[in-house]
């Protein structure tokens, strides 16, 4: 009984301990969205990578996605960043999250010139590896929700990029035990891919 208790103990253990390193080493990044005084302290950055969170069949984003882009514009408007880097998932004809995402930034007053779209970003590890070495962004604000920021900005900074995170409006269920053990899964993976660095999906 001891034995399987110290093995379930340890296993938790090793389970947290790559997402309390990733949440420590991003902490002096990360800056509330949803604050104008956190905004007004986010420094300037080339480009503002604002990660897909899924689209209604009517094309509408979801109401995480919807949050994410109006964030990022309100960093374009500010002057913070210089332009918007949409990634998301076109993996079929019937789906393309990056389109509809410049759209609703458009429909928010957003510039369509300086919008650029990755239709490969399959995941956060994707889009932050493409964002690199496809896109060459070496400078960028990672955009999305508090839970996810940590990863989020981890990911992109272990491919050299100079990246700050800025959190989006956050939903109830963002804190649910489900979402907390989804995440906490999330971070080891990624804690392997950055070291491992396996190519994307995509890589070209």
């Amino acid at each position: 009984m001891r034995l399987l208790l110290l093995a379930a103990i340890t296993f938790v253990i090793l389970m947290l301990l790559p997402v309390i390193v990733v949440f420590v080493a991003t902490w002096p990044g990360r800056y509330d969205g949803n604050s104008k005084v956190s905004l007004a302290d986010v420094p300037r950055h080339d480009i503002a990578i604002v990660f897909g969170a899924g689209v209604l069949p009517d094309g509408t984003p979801t109401p995480y996605l919807k949050e994410r882009i109006s964030t990022a514009v309100a960093l374009y408007k500010a002057g913070k960043v210089n332009s918007l880097l949409m990634t998301g998932d076109n993996s079929t004809s019937h789906y393309n999250e990056p389109v509809h995402m410049r759209d609703y930034a458009i429909h928010l007053g957003m510039d369509p010139s300086s919008i650029v779209l990755d239709y490969a970003g399959y995941s956060t590890y994707d889009s932050c590896w493409r964002a690199r070495h496809i896109f060459g962004v070496a400078s960028a604000v990672v955009v999305t929700q508090a839970y996810h920021v940590p990863r989020a900005l981890a990911t992109c900074r272990s491919f050299g990029m100079d990246a700050v995170g800025v959190s989006a409006q956050h939903m109830a269920r963002d804190f649910t035990l489900a979402y907390l053990i989804r995440e906490v899964v999330a971070t080891d993976k990624a804690v392997f891919q950055m070291v491992r660095k396996p190519l994307p999906t995509i890589a070209k």
